[in-house]
């Protein structure tokens, strides 16, 4: 049945809410330590003199991230004194401020890269685990309605501490050093202490693991019982993976077209950043209004179409009026199907479980962008650009013709 639509009072209420500035605040807090151990490392460890081949290997630090899923079932199962989310959340926050004052100590030379890599994969440990609980305590802070919104909040801060760690600490190591600028960035981790300090605990179900044998094993129970499960998990596979080959390839094609580094820097990266903000903050405003379902059909032909925007460009001189509204366009859908993907993907969760159930789905959303991003360089060259983004728009439709069955199998309302 139908669920009755929030009339634009209740939307205002909802998007002015606490708990969507908590969402927000949080999405912050698991984003900053992301490329504190990925793109900043790297260009600390180059710039203490380590060959590339060794900074290579520290890829494999980012390890956690993808097998979270692994873990996940501690949260669930075991309950700290500030509460079964809030108790996590403050310990894995504060071990990540500890793990990046510890990477502040190392020495990035070649003769010491052990603590280094020991340090690196902490932050990486501990910042995945935050993750975990964050995403459990947004799915179980929320009412269903709610959910595309606080997701496209979270997703926005999340962006935004990637930036700040991203943009902001290579400006700040340029200026100070990198051992200050992680300094600065193990104190801004500690401040986000202040937000799950102030945070209402979720009210826990009743029926929570009691045992880690149950965490570990009815998560898993409960979700493969479900009518159309592998279907779903298809669908999750498939939904963002048009958009996200595309996505793996569009810097070499603005190089190849004659754009810019300063071009690409200042409107791709840029400009797109702020339209990606706003598709996500009025893809979860429109979900309020329209229902989950509806926005992952409109919002996934949306990233469907824009696709094409780079077989047009591909025919087009370069100027960057052109270069802005394609850019403009690919990453305000992108911002839309994000906010849906991501709301959907906690919908299906069951709050005895949100930890272990979320952690897996949400690593199985990464499949496509590590496996299928990899061979795009080649499919590139082998079809010419227009032949690349239009395959790229066709594998999109997989996705969107499986969302006639997940809208009638899940247990997402409408």
């Amino acid at each position: 049945m139908e669920q009755a639509k929030p009339g634009w009072s209740e939307t205002l209420r909802a998007v002015l809410s606490g708990r969507m500035l908590v969402a927000l605040l949080m999405g912050f807090s698991s984003g900053l330590p992301l490329l504190l151990t990925g793109s900043v490392l790297q260009a600390w460890l180059k710039d203490g003199g380590v060959d590339l081949k060794q900074i290579g290997f520290f890829a494999l630090i980012g390890l956690p991230y993808t097998l979270k899923f692994l873990w996940a079932p501690l949260f669930d199962r075991y309950v700290l004194p500030l509460g079964r989310r809030r108790g996590w959340l403050l310990l894995m926050q504060l071990a990540v401020a500890a793990a990046l004052l510890l990477l502040a100590a190392a020495d990035p030379s070649p003769e010491r890269l052990v603590l280094v890599a020991v340090a690196g994969f902490l932050v990486a440990l501990f910042s995945a685990s935050q993750d975990i609980v964050v995403d459990a305590y947004r799915r179980e802070s929320l009412a269903e309605a709610e959910l595309g919104l606080g997701s496209a909040l979270y997703v926005n801060g999340y962006r935004v501490g990637m930036l700040l760690a991203g943009g902001g600490g290579l400006i700040l190591a340029d200026h100070l050093s990198f051992a200050a600028m992680y300094q600065i960035m193990a104190l801004a981790m500690a401040a986000c202490v202040l937000v799950t300090l102030c945070s209402p605990e979720p009210e826990a179900p009743e029926n929570r693991p009691r045992t880690l044998r149950d965490a570990v094993v009815l998560p898993f129970l409960d979700y493969f019982t479900r009518d159309g499960a592998w279907l779903i998990l298809a669908f999750i596979l498939l939904y963002k993976v048009g958009d996200t080959m595309a996505s793996a390839m569009t810097v070499p094609f603005y190089l190849e077209l004659g754009y810019s580094k300063t071009e690409i820097g200042a409107v791709v990266k840029l400009f797109g950043f702020w339209a990606t903000i706003a598709g996500g903050t009025l893809g979860g405003i429109w979900i309020l209004r329209i229902g989950m379902h509806r926005a992952l059909w409109w919002f996934g032909i949306g990233q469907l179409l824009s696709t094409l925007g780079f077989v047009v460009l591909s025919q087009l001189p370069p100027t960057e009026v052109a270069l802005a509204a394609v850019v403009a366009v690919e990453n305000f859908t992108a911002g839309l199907g994000t906010a849906a993907f991501v709301g959907f993907m906690a919908a299906l969760t069951d709050r005895r479980f949100t930890a272990t159930q979320y952690a897996l789905l949400s690593s199985l959303m990464g499949v496509p962008r590590v496996l299928l991003a990899a061979p795009t360089g080649w499919m590139a060259q082998a079809l010419g650009w227009p032949g690349f983004f239009l395959l790229c728009a066709a594998i999109a439709l997989p996705g969107l013709l499986l969302l006639r069955w997940v809208t009638r199998l899940s247990a997402v309302k409408p």
